[in-house]
């Protein structure tokens, strides 16, 4: 353990109230918007109806149980869990670099949601859309203050604007009987079937299972966000500012005091923020699910078409149909405003993984005070460089590639649950540990997640 680790403030800050603690869940569940919520479950509803449901409830439960355990490291120790595990070995920041640049490098929620904008103002080309948007969600995350104060606004006014919206249209178009089949379907009861139905996909259940949340390495990021709200000991902790900051900042963080003080703060923090996770990620986060499920079995039910962005035109030509054309050009406004959320996102966490991750490799000099700032900066014009250039060359995501995507996010989500786990146990003092119930929730999602590691792998890359 380093010495910097070890000079560890007397005590944790006072905790604040739960309304100054909300902000960090708000920017993990813009990353979760455009995939599971918007694409994924609504897709599967519209197939096979609401008794799927079982699973979206499953997985973002057991996404809230990762979470929460990202939380308590940072929450304890003012440092990223990625600094964690880089004691453990040379091979982690080797592993995030890997798992996080490729399922996340392309430009694809990008260029979904120029496609959305060019469909409803009615564009020739979206190319230049989505070129336009990499170019602006460079510069949101350039030119705010603060990085992570950027990050909560937009993604808070993103939320707070899309899901009344969520709201009215289900109350508008919903049905008693819409509502009773959505609760039969959270117990696994479908249409004459329970659980899965006959000529079910497996592989694409498994996929929205996997992402009713973040997804892959991007859940790793609530450690950030946690750590720069400056929470518990992350009040301690420098930020990533400005591009054109010269500020060199300590990725370690201090070793929490075992003292009564700090072990009657404890309590008080982790009660905020575990209620602030519930709260904002778990429960927005699932009745977006379900309400954007149901809208898709109300609206579409076995008629959706199998391809994704036409699936939600379906949506609004029924909601034009049903409410007026307002309400559809306002939905679609919504799923693409949803998906360049998640692009913007996606950046952000993807180049915060890279870039303190390959600064980590470097045995000799991680202990050192680093200009994080520059580190982030180059990795995130580096992505966008790079979107621009695959936009340019008409160069589409290969079928490979999306399966090694697709695989590595699940084996990511996999190794996270039992790595967390010895992190917090090995890491952190007693008395901040995990109960052991929740030991036990997170090794039973990765049973599950092992479970969808080799059934993916059986089903498209040995077939």
């Amino acid at each position: 353990m380093s010495k910097s680790s070890s000079q560890a403030p007397a005590l944790l800050p006072k905790p604040p109230s739960l309304s100054k603690t909300l902000g960090p869940s708000f920017v993990l569940l813009g990353l979760a918007l455009g995939s599971g919520e918007l694409i994924l479950w609504p897709y599967l509803s519209a197939n096979y109806g609401l008794g799927l449901l079982w699973g979206g409830l499953l997985g973002i439960t057991f996404q809230y149980f990762l979470n929460t355990e990202i939380i308590r490291y940072s929450l304890a120790r003012g440092e990223s869990v990625f600094v964690g595990f880089r004691q453990f070995s040379r091979f982690w920041p080797f592993w995030f670099v890997f798992s996080t640049f490729i399922p996340w490098s392309l430009p694809g929620f990008s260029s979904a949601a120029a496609q959305i904008f060019s469909y409803l103002f009615h564009f020739q080309s979206s190319l230049w859309l989505a070129i336009f948007l990499l170019i602006i969600t460079g510069l949101i995350l350039t030119l705010g203050k603060t990085l992570y104060r950027t990050m909560e606004f937009f993604q808070r006014t993103v939320i707070l604007l899309s899901f009344p919206l969520i709201v009215y249209l289900v109350i508008r178009l919903t049905h008693f009987s819409d509502w009773q089949d959505l609760l039969k379907g959270l117990v696994g009861r479908g249409d004459s079937w329970w659980f899965f139905p006959s000529g079910l996909a497996l592989g694409s259940f498994l996929s929205a299972f996997a992402y009713s949340g973040a997804g892959g390495n991007l859940n790793l990021t609530q450690s950030y966000n946690v750590k720069e709200k400056g929470l518990g000991m992350g009040a301690y902790a420098d930020k990533i500012t400005s591009l054109f900051s010269s500020q060199k900042a300590k990725l370690e963080g201090h070793l929490l005091a075992d003292n009564p003080s700090n072990r009657s703060r404890w309590r008080s923090w982790w009660r905020l923020v575990t209620q602030e996770h519930f709260l904002v990620f778990w429960l927005l986060g699932f009745l977006t699910i379900i309400f954007l499920a149901l809208l898709a079995k109300v609206l579409v039910y076995g008629h959706a078409s199998q391809s994704g962005l036409n699936f939600l035109y379906q949506e609004a030509q029924a909601i034009s149909f049903s409410l007026g054309n307002f309400w559809a050009k306002a939905f679609l406004f919504m799923a693409g405003s949803m998906l360049f959320s998640t692009q913007v996102g996606i950046l952000e966490s993807a180049s915060r993984i890279i870039s303190e991750n390959l600064y980590l490799l470097r045995s000799q000099s991680w202990h050192q005070p680093v200009n994080l700032s520059l580190w982030f900066y180059i990795a995130l014009w580096s992505q966008i460089g790079l979107g621009i250039l695959l936009l340019l060359l008409g160069i589409e995501e290969p079928r490979t590639l999306l399966t090694l995507g697709a695989i590595l996010n699940a084996v990511a989500m996999m190794i996270a649950f039992p790595l967390i786990l010895f992190l917090n146990h090995r890491r952190l003092p007693k008395f901040v540990q995990p109960r052991r119930y929740r030991r036990v929730i997170l090794l039973i999602a990765f049973s599950f997640f092992f479970f969808f590691v080799i059934f993916t792998f059986k089903q498209n890359l040995l077939d």
